[in-house]
């Protein structure tokens, strides 16, 4: 018995660390649409108790199992593997890249219905599948396309807001304030202003956020338009689809730009909860904020030079590539070019990542779509050496956890094939994108009842403090578990030869 007590005490001092399940083993949902039902709306109604139910159980049966442990590291390098957020729609894994409600970019390229055979996915698709976990028909898309291009109408106060910034502001600031004065017609605020019962919050966060949605290429596009086209704006065509119109009211109704627009949005919408927009959406929206308010927050993070404004970093540092090296430079000037810029104190922008630990499955499909529509361009050429280059440049120096290219590193080389040259604007395009996954999970966070996000700040001072302590109860835990094995080592000792004839005689009578 002192044996098994020894062992009983030694498992209640060992530290368990929990790993976290893996994307081949998560539970997807059902990823074939069964309803012939167009209607979004009474698709999610169907679907929100369900998921109700489930948070329930998840907390009731589970909610004090542990997800790992919290380092001072991960207190200190902006919560860097610290999982602390619920966000249905996408999941990021280090290895495998962006999954939405469970599918891969490759695997949404060929289940989201298309504009034309074999072409790219339709975000509206996208946004289908984010929103209730099935792969939609072509039907019920070319109904939320319609639908969209209903909702795309913006208040002429909001042009006169943009106007009345100086035409050089940054295209991300004018896209950010027109988003804002877009608020004053949330449907949200007025049902809460009107005293509407939390179980019915996610209605109007829904109509919130369909019509954010639809209204954000317009509001974007202006911004272009009054920036770098003299102010002469394109409406909606009435019968494109969401990558498409935004493209045409761009000013680029050339096939593949259209093609290629439907691409970008569809793979920059979502990218899991953690990063800076995603989170901040989140949180902004946790206080109830309507969806305008939150996106508007989540932009300004957006706009951050460590964040969306990276692929604008990226194309100019290509630029200044050419300017010093020329088009057709040599694999090794331009080693030498990149080394020059880490020498300097730069980074090299577009590669590497907070979370994934290899290529990035975007910049993977934007590589093919390069492949199939312009494989003689220059640029595109030089992206494809520097994948080459850079990497083992990057691991040469020690310092990176991931040295292979993100996403930015290849979007502005395919606009700025098709005339999109405008890299201060890059931004913005991205903003339109994420406006779907964060609007689709605010609709989830509604739904689902989601409480104020409040986690728990320390200063410096108590870090040191508990460290000290940790330290001497560590100690202290060391001799413990000395002591007790001390004990088992006894234990096993008496064990093996206590009534050792007894246990010979036992033996011989067996033979």
């Amino acid at each position: 018995m002192v044996f098994y007590r020894s062992v009983s005490l030694l498992s209640k001092l060992r530290s368990r660390g929990v790993q976290q399940p893996g994307l081949r083993n998560s539970v997807r949902w059902l990823q074939v649409q069964t309803s012939s039902d167009t209607d979004l709306h009474s698709q999610l109604k169907e679907l929100i108790p369900e998921q109700q139910e489930r948070l329930k159980k998840l907390k009731s049966e589970h909610g004090k199992v542990q997800l790992g442990n919290i380092t001072i590291d991960m207190v200190l390098g902006g919560m860097r593997g610290m999982t602390g957020l619920l966000w249905e729609t996408s999941l990021l894994d280090p290895e495998e890249g962006i999954r939405f409600r469970g599918l891969s970019i490759p695997e949404c390229q060929k289940l989201l219905p298309a504009a034309k055979p074999g072409g790219e996915p339709l975000p509206e698709g996208l946004l289908w599948l984010l929103l209730t976990g099935k792969v939609p028909t072509k039907d019920q898309v070319d109904a939320l396309s319609k639908e969209l291009r209903n909702r795309a109408t913006v208040p002429d106060h909001v042009y006169k807001t943009i106007d009345a910034l100086p035409i050089t502001a940054h295209p991300m600031t004018q896209f950010a304030t027109g988003v804002m004065a877009l608020q004053v017609q949330s449907e949200f605020q007025k049902a809460y202003e009107k005293g509407i019962h939390k179980s019915k919050y996610w209605e109007p966060t829904y109509e919130d956020s369909l019509s954010l949605i639809a209204q954000v290429p317009i509001v974007a596009s202006y911004v272009y338009r009054r920036m770098y086209k003299n102010g002469q704006v394109i409406p909606v065509h009435d019968s494109l689809d969401y990558g498409g119109n935004f493209a045409h009211m761009l000013g680029f109704d050339n096939p593949a730009m259209q093609e290629l627009m439907r691409l970008y949005v569809t793979i920059h919408s979502d990218h899991e909860g953690g990063n800076v927009s995603a989170h901040t959406g989140h949180l902004v929206a946790s206080a109830l904020s309507d969806p305008y308010l939150s996106f508007a927050a989540a932009l300004n993070g957006l706009a951050g030079p460590l964040h969306g404004l990276a692929n604008q970093e990226v194309l100019l540092w290509i630029k200044s590539v050419v300017e010093e090296c020329g088009e057709n430079v040599s694999k090794e000037h331009l080693k030498e070019y990149v080394w020059k810029t880490l020498n300097s104190g730069k980074v090299v922008p577009g590669f590497g990542h907070g979370v994934l630990r290899k290529t990035d499955p975007r910049y993977t499909c934007q590589r093919e779509f390069a492949l199939k529509h312009l494989p003689d361009d220059p640029l595109f050429k030089l992206v494809a050496n520097l994948y080459e280059v850079v990497p083992p440049i990057l691991l040469e120096l020690g310092k990176v956890k991931n040295p292979w290219p993100n996403v930015d590193a290849h979007s502005g080389v395919l606009l700025n094939h098709y005339g999109l040259t405008e890299a201060r604007y890059y931004t913005v395009l991205f903003g339109v994108s994420r406006s779907i996954g964060i609007c689709a999970q605010l609709i989830w966070d509604r739904a689902l009842g989601l409480p104020l996000e409040r986690p728990k700040s320390v200063t410096m001072e108590w870090l040191e403090n508990y460290c000290k302590k940790y330290t001497s109860s560590s100690h202290s835990r060391a001799r413990e578990i000395e002591f007790y094995f001390r004990k088992l080592r006894s234990a096993v000792k008496n064990w093996f030869w206590g009534d050792f004839h007894g246990k010979i005689k036992r033996v011989q009578v067996l033979f």
